[in-house]
C-alpha cells in the first residue's frame, strides 16, 4: 500500500527513527495488513482503519502470539499500529476511539546487569593481555575502556572516525535517533585511545574508521562480542558480562557515587528519564544486599 510507504517515510525523515525500527515497524504493519485483508474479506483501503474495532486488533495480536511472538515483540507490533494511527490523524484525519482501549502486554521490569568495577578492569587489562599483537591488544582496550569510562554503546564507538585521535576532552556522539550528546572523556580513556592510535598499522583520519579489524575493514560489533565471551570463560565471569554491560557499569558506578540522575540521562544519551531511573533500581538491590550482609539482625 502507497499509505504505508509514506508513513514509513515520514518516522524515518521527520521522527527520525533508527532504521531497524523503521524496518521492524515496516514488517510489522504489513503482517497486519494482510491479516486484515483475510479477517475482513476485503481489500484494505484507507477508510478500512476509521471503523476497525479494538477486537479486530486484538484478534491480530492473538494470532501473532500462537505464532510465537513473545510479549516484548507484541509490544513492539501494538507501538508500531498505534504510531501509524497518530501518523492517520495528524495526516489523514482518521481518528479512531477504539485505540484508546488496546493496552499492550505487561513487561516484566529487568534491571540492567551491570558488572563490578573489579571485573571492569580485569576485562579490559584481560583483553590487553590476550591479544596476538600489541595494536590489537591496544585496540581491544581503547574499546573496552570507552564502554566503561564513557558509557558508550558499541555502535556508537565502532562508528567513531579516525579524527578522534588525538582524543579529545569531549567526545561528540551521535546516538540513537540521530541525537548529538557531548560526553567528556576522563584521562584513563584518552590515554587508551592515544596508545592505540600510536600503534594502529592504517591510516587514521576524518574518512576513515577509528577502530580497525586485522583486515584494515572497520572493526564489527560481533568481532568484540565475539572478544568478550572469551574473557568471561577466562576470567570466570557470568553470561551476562557483555559489552552492554560494560556501559550499564558506567551508569551505575557514577550513581553509587553520588552522580545527578540528569547528569546521567545525558551522558547515556537516553530520550527519556524514566530510562535512566532504572538504575536507581540496581543501586538499591545494591544497598540492601549490604545491608542484609552486614547487618547484625540480617
Amino acid at each position: 500500500m502507497e499509505i504505508l510507504g509514506a508513513f514509513l517515510d515520514h518516522i524515518a525523515r521527520e521522527r527520525r527513527l533508527a532504521a531497524n525500527t523503521v524496518e521492524a515497524y515496516g514488517h510489522d504493519l504489513r503482517s497486519f495488513f494482510v491479516f486484515l485483508e483475510d479477517h475482513l474479506g476485503e481489500p484494505v483501503a484507507i477508510k478500512v482503519f476509521r471503523h476497525l474495532h479494538a477486537s479486530d486488533i486484538r484478534a491480530f495480536l492473538a494470532k501473532r502470539r500462537r505464532e510465537g511472538l513473545s510479549d516484548t515483540s507484541v509490544a513492539r507490533v501494538l507501538s508500531a499500529i498505534k504510531t501509524f494511527y497518530h501518523w492517520l490523524d495528524d495526516h489523514h484525519g482518521i481518528d479512531n476511539p477504539e485505540i484508546a482501549f488496546l493496552k499492550g502486554p505487561k513487561r516484566q521490569s529487568r534491571l540492567p546487569r551491570p558488572v563490578s568495577v573489579a571485573a571492569a578492569r580485569d576485562m579490559i587489562e584481560t583483553a590487553e593481555a590476550n591479544a596476538m599483537e600489541p595494536w590489537v591488544a591496544a585496540r581491544d582496550a581503547a574499546v573496552l575502556t570507552l564502554l566503561y569510562g564513557a558509557g558508550l554503546r558499541i555502535s556508537e564507538a565502532l562508528s567513531l572516525n579516525g579524527d578522534m585521535v588525538p582524543a579529545p576532552e569531549r567526545l561528540r556522539i551521535q546516538g540513537k535517533g540521530g541525537k548529538i550528546r557531548l560526553v567528556p572523556l576522563i584521562p584513563a580513556v584518552r590515554r587508551a585511545l592515544d596508545e592505540y592510535a600510536r600503534l594502529c598499522p592504517y591510516r587514521l583520519t576524518v574518512e576513515t574508521p577509528l577502530f580497525y579489524g586485522v583486515r584494515g575493514k572497520r572493526l564489527q560489533p560481533a568481532i568484540v562480542q565475539r572478544g568478550v565471551q572469551v574473557l568471561r570463560g577466562a576470567l570466570g565471569l557470568p553470561g551476562t558480562a557483555t559489552p552492554h554491560a560494560l556501559r550499564h557499569a558506567f551508569a551505575t558506578h557514577l550513581l553509587s557515587a553520588g552522580a545527578d540522575l540528569r547528569a546521567i540521562q545525558t551522558l547515556l544519551g537516553h530520550a527519556s528519564l524514566s530510562t535512566t531511573q532504572v538504575y536507581t533500581g540496581v543501586d538499591s538491590e545494591r544497598l540492601r544486599a549490604v545491608v542484609a550482609s552486614a547487618h547484625p539482625r540480617g
